[in-house]
């Protein structure tokens, strides 16, 4: 409230009266620009300053309440905008739980999850609008019947009849040749000349997958830059002091008894944490040099073997997918479909366990552990990925080989005569087996070792136990999916509707497998940490995903007999040859000049400028707020030095002062500080320390408060509980 206007009261000389006081408050008010919303006072109040506010003019007036009016408005709107937005979101209750059940780094999978289908049906949307939508719509003109070409090809060999008895439709979807004249595959988009149609469907087909990759790529950097303002302000060492989140982390408007129990969950979870961090902190500071010597030839020796494990599994990657390619005429083709999806999935299933063998035999720090278990199972499985890639070009698009018919057509045209949708068809499987595998895997696996346990007892079964929800193996998983789906946008351009139902129904898989067949992993880890570690494995495999889109796009010839770009050298020759028909002389040369090096080579100076003046920037704003920081101490540290000096000059209580009989530990225990019992950031400790090492609480910095029972704080050495004790 703001004060009263007059308040009848004796005042000493010189004082100022309540009325004058009053007065100078309400004219500061008046002229403050500061919004009447953000005051601290009652609506009334606020009310009278609004007033006292108001303009004289009365068209002025008129003018300000009308923009007043908008902007509360357009502000309600936008609260309920995001009201609504919340309420609305996609599995928001089912979040909220995992959250505060779980903790916020196992949420963040599921957060990972759902951001991967906005991005699957915002790829979606561009292709069915850029290109599905307008080829149904615009309905361009038959091209005409595809080229009939007599290959001249030696040797080559022909499928026997007799295969054909051992598909049955099942296997047609599994496989995905019974959508090969669907819009599912490149093979079936075909249109008439550039010149017959107003829009390019070409060029829209082309522009797409580029255009998907560049947006993922624009959201996936955005999500991933988010935290790290907060890190470099922070800095490596900051720990937070726990005060802070015992006396705020309960919300006081819980009224439910399910919400207080998830909320107990939640800030239980964060305190381990915070105290497994701390410990963490602790034994890295504790190391000496030669134990970190020693860590170092280790490190060495485990990568290094590592090292030889991941080649040898590329290597058996590589040679399953050629002999899968070279067999096509076999009895066995049916089984030698799923060759390549079955070892890349064996690979990446024995690989994490290998390598944790390997790790948990030199006896490291289990935050070391699982670093460097998730640093090679990271480049497994990536590098799985594109050795599979890398043999499909080797194998069709004779990458690395040479051919008979390569040298004619550009590729493998004997055994592939539309190159694009075998490709397509690869990748297709590859994600069916994915999907298939990770059902499997829950439900004839998890869920049967859950019931084994929970039925029988004894000490082979207590060693079992469920199993352990691993975040970093979930994620790598489904980022394998989306990097495979981002491979395909270009010979599977309806790959991304496939992905958004996987990802989708295995939401509520995995959330059924943490809830009912799994523990919670045994390592808490921040959310934050987690969430930049997601989004950096995503840009690799986005990476992979876009390096042999462009090679292909660019250089590659396309199928002769199928799709849009029969009589193109590479896909991108339509664009020089639109731009040669809708374009003017002057935008051609326009165009030319951006894409010669004369423009280049000053855009990439120009570029690396600004890049050096952001970085020296970002490192003027560091070094600030590091000055900041100490003068922040400092400034603790002096005014600790004032209050010493200022109890010093106090006379001490002689006997006179209190009746009584004096006790020692009535003597000792007199406050000398103005926290008594809790850690005093930035003191001095100007007396002479107490011998023994030096004692750090939860923030990191010495303390000499008393505490409650006299005893100095100092003296009572803190120690950071472990996970287990909570």
């Amino acid at each position: 409230m703001l004060p009263p206007r007059s308040v009848p009261s004796e005042r000493a000389p010189g004082v100022p009266e309540p009325e004058e006081l009053w007065e100078a408050e309400m004219e500061r008010l008046r002229c403050s620009g500061v919004p009447v919303r953000g005051l601290p006072y009652a609506m009334m109040d606020k009310r009278l300053i609004w007033q006292l506010r108001e303009p004289a003019g009365v068209q002025t007036l008129r003018w300000q309440r009308w923009q007043r009016r908008r902007q509360t408005v357009e502000r309600r709107l936008r609260e309920a905008a995001q009201r609504l937005t919340r309420g609305l979101g996609l599995w928001e209750a089912a979040l909220y739980e995992i959250g505060g059940l779980f903790g916020t780094g196992i949420r963040s999978y599921f957060t990972f999850l759902r951001f991967l289908l906005l991005l699957n049906l915002l790829s979606l949307l561009l292709t069915a609008s850029f290109v599905l939508l307008p080829l149904a719509w615009l309905r361009p003109p038959d091209p005409g019947p595809a080229l009939n070409l007599t290959l001249q090809c030696p040797g080559s060999r022909q499928s026997q009849p007799g295969v054909l008895r051992f598909h049955n439709q099942l296997w047609h979807v599994l496989t995905g040749r019974a959508f090969t004249n669907t819009y599912l595959f490149y093979g079936a988009y075909r249109v008439g000349p550039e010149s017959s149609s107003a829009y390019s469907i070409r060029l829209a087909y082309l522009l797409s997958p580029l255009a998907c990759l560049l947006l993922c790529f624009c959201g996936t950097l955005r999500r991933m830059v988010k935290g790290l303002p907060q890190k470099t302000l922070l800095g490596q060492g900051y720990q937070a002091p726990l005060s802070a989140k015992v006396f705020s982390s309960w919300d006081f408007c819980i009224r439910v008894q399910e919400a207080a129990i998830i909320k107990k969950h939640e800030i239980s979870n964060e305190f381990k944490v915070e105290l497994e961090e701390g410990r963490r902190f602790q034994l890295m500071q504790q190391q000496t040099r030669a134990q970190k010597a020693c860590h170092l030839l280790s490190y060495l020796r485990v990568n290094i073997l590592i090292g030889l494990l991941v080649v040898g599994a590329i290597s058996a990657i590589f040679w399953a997918t050629k002999y899968s390619q070279d067999n096509k005429e076999e009895s066995l083709f049916l089984l030698l479909q799923y060759l390549p999806p079955g070892v890349i999935a064996l690979v990446n299933f024995l690989g994490p366990l290998l390598f944790t063998f390997l790790v948990q035999l030199e006896n490291y720090p289990p935050n070391t552990e699982v670093n460097l278990t998730l640093m090679w199972c990271v480049v497994l499985k990536l590098a799985s990925l594109g050795m599979f890639s890398f043999s499909l070009g080797q194998t069709i698009l004779c990458i690395g080989r040479d051919k008979t018919s390569c040298e004619s057509y550009g590729y493998n045209a004997c055994d592939y005569q539309c190159w694009e949708n075998s490709v397509g068809e690869e990748l297709y499987k590859l994600s069916i087996f994915n999907f298939l595998l990770t059902v499997a895997f829950a439900f004839l696996v998890t869920l049967p070792r859950r019931l084994l346990v929970d039925q029988f007892s004894g000490r082979f079964w207590a060693w079992l136990e469920r199993e352990e929800f691993l975040v970093p193996k979930n994620v790598l998983d489904i980022v394998a999916g989306q990097t495979v789906t981002w491979m395909g946008l270009f010979y599977c351009p309806l790959l991304p509707l496939l992905n958004s139902v996987f990802l989708f129904l295995s939401f509520y898989i995995k959330k059924y497998t943490l809830l009912k067949n799994s523990r919670a992993s045994s390592r808490p880890f921040r959310a934050s940490s987690s969430t930049f570690f997601f989004q950096l494995v995503l840009l690799l495999g986005l990476l992979l995903a876009a390096v042999p889109l462009g090679y292909v796009v660019s250089s590659i010839h396309s199928s002769w007999d199928c799709g849009l770009f029969t009589n193109y050298s590479a896909p991108w020759q339509v664009v020089p040859e639109l731009v040669a028909l809708g374009l003017p002389p002057i935008g051609q040369r326009a165009l030319h000049y951006l894409g010669s090096h004369a423009f280049s080579f000053p855009l990439l100076i120009m570029l690396s400028l600004v890049l050096t003046v952001c970085i020296s920037q970002t490192q003027a704003n560091a070094r600030a707020i590091h000055r900041l920081r100490k003068q922040l101490v400092w400034q603790v540290q002096e005014k600790w030095h004032l209050v010493e000096d200022l109890s010093r000059l106090l006379p001490e209580p002689g006997p006179s002062d209190s009746p009584g009989p004096k006790s020692p530990a009535s003597q000792a225990s007199r406050p000398r500080s103005f926290c008594p019992g809790f850690p005093c950031p930035g003191s001095p400790g100007a007396r002479a320390p107490p011998p023994g090492p030096s004692v750090v609480d939860a923030a990191g910095l010495r303390s000499t408060c008393p505490g409650p029972h006299g005893t100095p704080a100092s003296a009572r050495r803190f120690r950071f509980p472990s996970v287990a004790e909570l």
